[in-house]
């Protein structure tokens, strides 16, 4: 999926992930320096990278240390064996990390992770140490959003976009628009409505090269829009209806700036950092304040709680789902082998210290754990299984507080009202029957 074609949803979803794991990375350590972190740039070749790590084969073959080499050998070849599943290096680069840490209990554990980041890693790194080198990966999540510029004076206009620390300068043509002048006497009302008209005409343009520049797959590919120039054309193209909706519904906000061109982008860019710096906060204020509204409008159309979030995801209900960054429950998969059957929990950290073991409470049968993961990964391997986009929160915002303390950090927006209490008393009816039945 390219960039363009994906949504914000997806595009956050990916973002918790790579937190997560650069979380998970920087805790790791291990023996001696048997752990390797390798970024593969865009463009790089594949067969470059195999020969420098033959290479470094070589040089780790004189390590003294017998532990510290064979360990080190062993990473090298871990490297080599993920780079024989690659005929050539991704779109966006490619992620390495192998290597021996030791966990929490003293024990060793062997690390294989490769990927492809979600944007473009402009990062060549090898390095071998007693840790992983995460530098680069929380690099790429500074620049999750792109801004689009448009500069526009009377000399003409330039279409460039901000991401991060990059800047680039799309497209700038110029204009030559007739100034006000006093002569003509008679003809002074045609000069008027000829000026009149090219100024329309000069708007228009920048109106449509916008759409072709900002808008693919019918979507603004930015996330904000910032208009800056000199003179008021930039007021005149934000109410103009020749202006693309879409576009306009993104308007982050409107600066004056002193110079047209390369110079007015860079003003333009330092005048609006303030309020580019804000976008994501605002994004999630609107998203649960939406959220808030559909509960005091009380139109059933929401649900919060793991167990009826779940219960309306697997009726295919949920359009938004929403969830805390930092939700603190597990899901437990467990098995009972005498009879085949899979039973799911949900606990938080509390609940699971009191668990030492799982029993059924039917049959008294102990059941056996087939896995443990957090709740919020299972959600974002499996949200679109269900049709639903998944929003991942904070807990900055004064609504983003109230949303994880008061509704548990996990709830939905739903497609159509659900009845939730009638689905409860219709599951408590049918265990009653079973049990009468029996």
């Amino acid at each position: 999926m390219s960039g363009n074609e994906e949504t914000t949803s997806d595009k956050n979803v990916e973002i918790w992930k790579v937190k997560k794991l650069i979380k998970s990375l920087q805790k790791a350590r291990g023996n001696g320096t048997s752990m390797i972190s390798l970024i593969i740039p865009p463009g790089d070749q594949v067969s470059r990278v195999s020969k420098m790590l033959a290479d470094e084969y070589g040089t780790a073959s004189n390590i003294k240390s017998r532990v510290n080499r064979l360990s080190v050998l062993g990473a090298i070849t871990s490297v080599q064996h993920r780079l024989k599943l690659y005929t050539k290096v991704p779109p966006n680069g490619l992620v390495v990390y192998c290597g021996t840490i030791v966990t929490d209990e003293g024990k060793e554990k062997k690390v294989n992770i490769d990927f492809e980041p979600f944007k473009p890693i402009n990062t060549s790194l090898y390095l071998c140490d007693n840790k992983f080198h995460t530098e680069a990966l929380t690099a790429l999540l500074a620049d999750d959003n792109r801004f689009g510029f448009i500069v526009m004076d009377g000399n003409g206009a330039l279409f460039g976009t901000l991401q991060g620390n990059t800047r680039d300068v799309l497209h700038k043509f110029t204009v030559d628009l007739p100034k006000k002048h006093g002569r003509g006497g008679q003809s002074a009302l045609r000069f008027a409505r000829l000026r009149m008209e090219k100024r329309h005409n000069y708007v228009r343009k920048v109106a449509e090269t916008a759409v072709t520049l900002f808008i693919s797959n019918d979507k603004p590919n930015i996330s904000g829009l910032i208009l800056a120039g000199s003179a008021d054309f930039k007021t005149e193209l934000s109410q103009s209806d020749m202006f693309d909706p879409r576009l306009q519904a993104k308007i982050i906000k409107l600066v004056d700036v002193s110079y047209g061109g390369e110079n007015g982008f860079n003003q333009a860019i330092e005048l609006a950092a303030e309020s580019l710096a804000n976008v994501k906060f605002i994004q999630e204020k609107k998203l649960i304040g939406k959220y808030f509204d559909q509960i005091s409008q009380e139109t059933g159309k929401y649900c919060f709680g793991v167990e009826d979030t779940l219960r309306c995801l697997e009726m295919g209900a949920v359009e938004t789902l929403i969830c805390w960054e930092n939700l603190d429950i597990q899901r437990f998969t467990l098995k009972n082998h005498s009879t085949g059957e899979e039973k799911i929990l949900h606990l938080s950290s509390e609940q699971e210290k009191d668990m030492t073991h799982f029993t059924d409470k039917d049959t008294g049968v102990e059941l056996e754990l087939e896995e443990n993961i957090p709740f919020l990964e299972w959600l974002a391997n499996n949200y679109k299984n269900f049709g639903a986009t998944l929003e991942i929160i904070t807990d900055r915002s004064q609504e983003g507080s109230q949303f994880v303390r008061g509704f548990g950090g996990i709830g939905g927006m739903l497609r159509y009202k659900v009845d939730l209490q009638a689905l409860q008393l219709d599951e408590f009816d049918e265990e009653e029957f079973d049990l009468d039945d029996y």
